[in-house]
């Protein structure tokens, strides 16, 4: 697998090279394989590099690729907007957190609450489906 550089872009504003080819290929190439073929290229390291969108059209063997390079991992995580999929330690993190218990502010609320179960339970022992006449 090879890439053809079709446009080099150099964006100084957001400190990246925005690269356009083309990839000749049997199948679609997936991420990590393009930007390895990129690292390789530009000799630069895999997380410098941020793959915008790879595409190809039905019955054809190239793909269109279009990616970014920054000069740094900071400015690429300062800039790009990260997927749910890039993101494994946040999970992590929201899974440690307890849900939160609602808590009985005073003691009037919770005999509210044995209030609305003692009527409930009450309403479920009657019997249902009787009508009366009048």
């Amino acid at each position: 697998m090879e890439i053809k550089i079709t446009e080099e872009k150099e964006n100084a504003l957001f400190n990246r090279k925005e690269i356009k080819g083309f990839i000749d290929s049997e199948i679609v190439p997936s991420r990590a394989e393009t930007s390895k073929i990129l690292s390789e290229k530009f000799k630069i390291p895999l997380e410098n590099i941020k793959i915008k969108k790879i595409v190809g059209k039905f019955g054809s063997k190239t793909f269109s690729v279009e990616t970014n390079i920054y000069a740094s991992k900071e400015d690429k995580d300062s800039i790009e907007l990260k997927k749910k999929k890039e993101e494994p330690e946040k999970k992590a993190e929201e899974a440690a957190v307890p849900l939160a218990t609602p808590k009985v502010v005073n003691e009037k609320d919770s005999n509210v609450q044995q209030d609305t179960k003692s009527k409930y339970q009450e309403n479920q022992s009657e019997p249902q489906g009787e009508v009366k006449e009048q």
